[in-house]
C-alpha cells in the first residue's frame, strides 16, 4: 500500500493536480495529508486491495447572499480549503466513514435508508445522499472511508456541502463510471440537507463546491441551474480574500435561516407566484401597505434585498470580465450593506447582545475607509460565523494584526479552485 500511494502521488499528472488544486507551495503538505487520511484508513480497517483518493473543495460567495432559494443569480467559487478521504470499495451493503478530528464511526446500512431519529448529522447526510442516489435511478455500494477536511465547520465556507459532494463523488466513482456531473451531485447534496438535516438551504453551497472555479450561477430552473464559468481572479488583480473568525458559530440557527427563504416567498404568494425572482420593485410598491400588515416590514426588506441582490451579481460578473475591479469591490459593499439593513442576517434577534459579525465588519470597514481600498460583508448564511474581506496584497498582514489584537479571532487567506471535486487515482 505504501509503495502504490508513492507511485500514484509522485506520478506527474497528481503532483500536476495537486498543485492546480493547492497551490506549488503547499503539494507537500497536501501529500502529507492525504497519507494521514491512508493511514487512518488502515489502523480503522486494514489493508485493502485497493485505495482511492478524494477531494470536495469549499466554496465562498462573491455576491448573491441569499438569493439561491427563491431561485435568484450567485456569484461563487470553490477554494483551496477541501474536504478529502481514502477510501475503498466493499461488498458489505454498508457505508462506515470515521473523520479526522472526531470521535466513533459513522455506519450506514444501504437495505434502511428512512431518516433515523436522533442520528448525528454526519450519518443523517450520508444516509440521505445513499437515499438521493437510489431516488435518482443511480446505483449505491458499500465502502470504507477516512476523511479529513481543512473546511473550517460553522464558517460559511460550506464544510457540510463539501462532505456531501465528497460521499457523491465516492459513489459516483466506485458504483457509478463516474457519471454524476456538478448539478445532479448538488441535487443529492440538497435532498440530504433539506430532508434528513432539516436544514432549508437551496443549491448554492453544493454547486460551488462541485464544480470548480469562480462561477455565475443562475437558479431560475432551479433543478437545472445555468451556470458560467468566470475568467479573472482576485489574486492575479492584487487582492486578496480572507475570511474572518467572529467568535459565533452556526448551531441552533436553522430557525433564522428558515425565515428569510420563508419571508420572501410569503411577499411572492401574495401575488400569486412562489418565489421573489417573480417580483419587480414596482409590483411591491403598488401594494406595499398591505404587504406591510400581511407579510410584515421585514419581510418586504428582504425581497428588496433580493431583487437587487440578483441584478447585482450580474453587473459583478460584466465588471470582473472587463476588469473593473473596483466596480466589482463597490458591488461587494453594496452587498453587504444590504444583508445588513434589509435581509438583516447580521445577528440573531433573540441574543442582540452578542453581535460578533457586526463588530467585525465595523472594525474592517473603519480600516478599509482608511486604506481607501477594498471591501467586506457577512459571508454565508449568516446570523454567525464569519465575514469576507477583500483586501490588498500588502494590507493583510496589517490588517491580521488588527484583527487578533481587537477581536482575538483567526484570518484565513483563500484563493479560488479550478478543480471542483475530484477522485484523484482517474487522473493519474
Amino acid at each position: 500500500m505504501i509503495e502504490s500511494f508513492e507511485q500514484l502521488f509522485e506520478s506527474a499528472q497528481v503532483r500536476r493536480l495537486l498543485e492546480q488544486m493547492y497551490g506549488s507551495e503547499e503539494r507537500e503538505q497536501q501529500v502529507r495529508r492525504y497519507r494521514r487520511a491512508m493511514d487512518s484508513y488502515q489502523a480503522q480497517y486494514g489493508e485493502p486491495a485497493a485505495l482511492s483518493y478524494f477531494s470536495a473543495p469549499g466554496r465562498t460567495e462573491i455576491g448573491g447572499n441569499h438569493t439561491d432559494h427563491n431561485h435568484g443569480k450567485v456569484l461563487a467559487a470553490s477554494i483551496q480549503l477541501d474536504t478529502i478521504a481514502a477510501a475503498a470499495a466493499v461488498d458489505t451493503g454498508v457505508i462506515s466513514v470515521i473523520s479526522e478530528g472526531y470521535p466513533g464511526i459513522s455506519v450506514i446500512r444501504l437495505d434502511d435508508l428512512e431518516p433515523q431519529a436522533g442520528e448525528s448529522g454526519t450519518a443523517a447526510l450520508i444516509r440521505g445522499i445513499a437515499h438521493g442516489f437510489r431516488q435518482h435511478g443511480y446505483r449505491i455500494g458499500g465502502f470504507n472511508a477516512s476523511v479529513g477536511s481543512t473546511v473550517l465547520p460553522a464558517s460559511g465556507l460550506s464544510s457540510s456541502a463539501s462532505f456531501e459532494i465528497l460521499i457523491c463523488q465516492i459513489l459516483s466513482t466506485f458504483y457509478n463510471n463516474g457519471e454524476l456531473d456538478a448539478v445532479m451531485m448538488s441535487r443529492i447534496g440538497k435532498h440530504a440537507e433539506n430532508l434528513y438535516w432539516n436544514k432549508p438551504s437551496g443549491m448554492l453551497d453544493q454547486m460551488a463546491c462541485s464544480y470548480g472555479g469562480m462561477i455565475a450561477i443562475d437558479f431560475k430552473e432551479p433543478a437545472e441551474p445555468r451556470i458560467e464559468r468566470i475568467p479573472g481572479t482576485f489574486e492575479a488583480a492584487g487582492y486578496s480574500l480572507v475570511i474572518v473568525g467572529t467568535g459565533g458559530n452556526h448551531a441552533d440557527l436553522t430557525n433564522d435561516y428558515a425565515s428569510i427563504p420563508n419571508e420572501m416567498r410569503a411577499v411572492a404568494q401574495a401575488f400569486g407566484v412562489e418565489v421573489c425572482r417573480d417580483l419587480t420593485a414596482e409590483m411591491i410598491y403598488g401594494r406595499l401597505a398591505e404587504l406591510r400588515e400581511t407579510a410584515g416590514d421585514r419581510a418586504v426588506l428582504r425581497a428588496l434585498h433580493f431583487l437587487d441582490e440578483t441584478d447585482r451579481v450580474d453587473r459583478q460578473v460584466e465588471a470582473i470580465k472587463a476588469g473593473r475591479w473596483q466596480h466589482v469591490l463597490k458591488d461587494i459593499t453594496a452587498s453587504g450593506n444590504s444583508s445588513w439593513k434589509w435581509l438583516q442576517n447580521i445577528y440573531q434577534e433573540s441574543v442582540s447582545r452578542e453581535q460578533g459579525i457586526a463588530l467585525t465588519l465595523a472594525i474592517t470597514e473603519r480600516f478599509i475607509d482608511r486604506l481607501g481600498d477594498g471591501a467586506c460583508r457577512v459571508h454565508g448564511g449568516g446570523f454567525a460565523g464569519v465575514i469576507l474581506a477583500v483586501l490588498p496584497h500588502a494590507a493583510v498582514a496589517e490588517y491580521r494584526e488588527l484583527i487578533g489584537r481587537t477581536t482575538g479571532t483567526e484570518l484565513f487567506k483563500i484563493r479560488v479552485r479550478e478543480i471542483g471535486a475530484v477522485c484523484l487515482n482517474t487522473l493519474a
